[in-house]
């Protein structure tokens, strides 16, 4: 098994909630971690351990009144980071758990690994989180209203460690 570290700069987060209004996007890099993986013959398996986190202060969609909100009921000083953990990875889907505003929940997603050469991985993830399950109720900001579903993609590119 190698183990490889994430690329910051290289390693984006995609995350989109349905409003009333319009879809509320949430884009950024920053991932931090580290992946460990089975390489074979130019084929790649994630495994454990593999721990990524994120900066909350981080999650932004550019539009004001909705991070002023987001950074509100995430409690960005209480809980400045958000952290995933591989435990098992078959035939293409990843569980693991997710540690988000103070709350740990097991979660369930796709992921595809690609060796880019020698040295790096490309890991492509896909999940769809309930933010109550975090201890986050929806927001409403006058007349739009959040749907607590939030479909979470991710890229995360790791260089291998020596």
């Amino acid at each position: 098994m190698l183990r490889y570290r994430v690329v910051p700069s290289r390693s984006t987060l995609w995350a989109e909630a349905r409003s009333s209004v319009h879809p509320i996007l949430v884009e950024t890099t920053g991932f931090e971690g580290y992946l460990s993986a089975h390489v074979e013959n130019g084929q790649a398996t994630l495994a454990a351990p593999t721990r990524i986190e994120l900066a909350a202060e981080r999650l932004k969609s550019g539009n004001g009144l909705v991070d002023t909100e987001l950074a509100r009921r995430l409690e960005l000083d209480k809980y400045p980071r958000v952290a995933g953990e591989v435990l098992e990875v078959t035939s293409g889907r990843v569980k693991g758990e997710l540690a988000f505003h103070g709350v740990t929940q097991a979660v369930e997603g796709r992921v595809t690994v690609r060796v880019l050469d020698d040295e790096t991985l490309e890991v492509e993830g896909e999940l769809t989180l309930d933010m109550r399950d975090f201890g986050l109720n929806p927001p409403k900001i006058f007349f739009l209203r959040v749907e607590p579903e939030v479909r979470v993609r991710a890229k995360v590119v790791a260089i291998r460690e020596v």
